[in-house]
């Protein structure tokens, strides 16, 4: 076993500050007011969702957004989230250790893909795209053979071992050579809807 404590949102935290500071189409995040966590799930597997993010602004980047549902006017407004002293405008989770069941490669195309859902004004909102499936556009197949571009582009010119090295293996694998592994846990931001 080995003898130092690995802790997984940190080390998220500086993979996302360094993807963010050398990869364009992800340049206008500030990696500051994103809170990375790590939520569990039941089994292991490839099969099922490995990470997902909560947007913390409706389009548009507005805090509050009202709607009508038959007679009856609802707000719903989005919670606020700080952390270091920072507002947050989105909450990633990570799926542990289903994510950790990927390659490394996949991994960081999972990455990526939650990063690329932020709107380009990051404004709290996604990346909205036209049409019905608003997230992924046309096509999901499509918005991660994107990511899998811009992926192996990060990795021909900027992929630093030392920066990925807790990619490397299972969560099983990686709890034999640190004798502790921890991570943020934080409970969903839940959206307060009123009637007015």
């Amino acid at each position: 076993m080995g003898g130092h404590v690995l802790n997984l949102t940190g080390e998220l935290e500086r993979l996302v500050a360094h993807v963010t500071g050398h990869v364009a189409e992800l340049a206008h995040i500030d990696p500051g007011r994103i809170l990375l966590c790590i939520s569990s799930t039941r089994g292991g597997g490839i099969r099922g969702t490995y990470a997902k993010i909560h947007p913390l602004r409706f389009p548009g980047g507005t805090k509050t957004c009202q709607r009508r549902r038959g007679r009856h006017t609802y707000l719903s407004t989005m919670p606020s989230v700080a952390h270091r002293g920072r507002e947050i405008l989105y909450v990633i989770y990570f799926l542990v250790p289903r994510f950790f069941d990927l390659t490394l490669r996949e991994k960081l195309v999972t990455v990526f893909h939650e990063l690329y859902h932020i709107s380009p004004s990051f404004d709290g909102d996604i990346r909205r795209f036209a049409g019905r499936n608003y997230a992924h556009g046309s096509s999901t197949k499509k918005y991660n053979a994107l990511m899998g571009t811009l992926v192996d582009a990060y990795l021909a010119d900027h992929g630093e071992p030392e920066l990925l090295a807790f990619l490397d293996g299972t969560l099983a694998e990686l709890r034999t050579r640190h004798r502790t592994i921890v991570g943020r846990r934080f409970r969903i931001p839940l959206i307060r809807t009123e009637r007015r």
